[in-house]
C-alpha cells in the first residue's frame, strides 16, 4: 500500500465531494440561513442535533452561535440536544433513545423556533422523531443530510429545507457538513452584524 497516495486520495475525493455539493447547495445554503436569521430577528431560537460526528456538527453550530465565528458580535441562542448527558441517559433508560431528541424539543421548542437536524443517512430514528415533535411544535427543521436523504426527505415540509450533500461516503458528507455549518455560521454574521 503506498500510503502518500492513499492521503492524496483522501484529500482529492474530499474536494470532489465538496465540487459537486457546491453545485447544488449554494441557493438552498442561502436559503437556510435566511430561515435562521429570520427565527433570530423574531427572538426564536436553534435546536440542533446529530448522533456521534453528527453530533459533534450540531455542537459546533450551537457554540459558534452562543461565543462567536470571526466576527466579533452578541451571542445568538442555540442549544445542543445531545450536550446533557443526564437528560439523554435518563430519556434513553426511562423511555427509549429514539426519544432523546423529541423529547427535549416538546418541552423546550416554541412555534417559530428552528431544528437544525445533522444526519448522514437520514435514517436515524431519534433524528426522525425529532422532526416529528418539530412540525408539532410549528417549528421550521433544517435538515443537513446525505446520500439520497434517507426517511428524513419524505417527512419535511415545504417550509422545511434539506442540504444533501449526495455522496456515499460518511466521512465525505461529514468533511461537507463542517462546510455547510460554516457557510451558514458566516453568513449569518455577514447579515446581522457585517459593515
Amino acid at each position: 500500500m503506498n500510503i502518500q497516495q492513499r492521503i492524496q486520495d483522501h484529500f482529492s475525493a474530499s474536494i470532489q465531494a465538496k465540487e459537486e455539493a457546491a453545485k447544488l447547495l449554494g441557493e438552498p445554503i442561502q436559503q437556510a440561513a435566511q430561515k435562521i436569521i429570520d427565527c433570530f430577528l423574531n427572538g426564536g431560537k436553534v435546536l440542533t442535533c446529530g448522533n456521534g460526528g453528527s453530533a459533534g456538527d450540531a455542537q459546533h453550530f450551537s457554540s459558534e452561535m452562543l461565543n462567536r465565528f470571526e466576527i466579533e458580535r452578541p451571542s445568538l441562542p442555540a442549544i445542543a440536544l445531545s450536550t446533557d448527558t443526564s437528560t439523554i441517559t435518563s430519556i434513553a433508560n426511562d423511555y427509549h433513545y429514539n426519544e432523546i431528541f423529541s423529547k427535549q424539543l416538546r418541552a423546550l421548542g416554541q412555534s417559530g423556533d428552528i431544528l437544525l437536524a445533522y444526519t448522514t443517512s437520514g435514517n436515524s430514528a431519534n433524528i426522525l422523531k425529532a422532526t416529528e415533535a418539530a412540525h408539532e411544535r410549528d417549528m421550521t427543521v433544517i435538515a443537513i443530510t446525505g446520500k439520497d436523504g434517507g426517511s428524513l426527505a419524505p417527512m419535511l415540509s415545504d417550509n422545511d429545507i434539506e442540504l444533501r450533500v449526495p455522496v456515499k461516503s460518511t466521512a465525505r458528507i461529514q468533511e461537507v457538513h463542517l462546510l455547510i455549518t460554516h457557510c451558514l455560521c458566516d453568513l449569518i454574521d455577514q447579515q446581522l452584524f457585517g459593515e
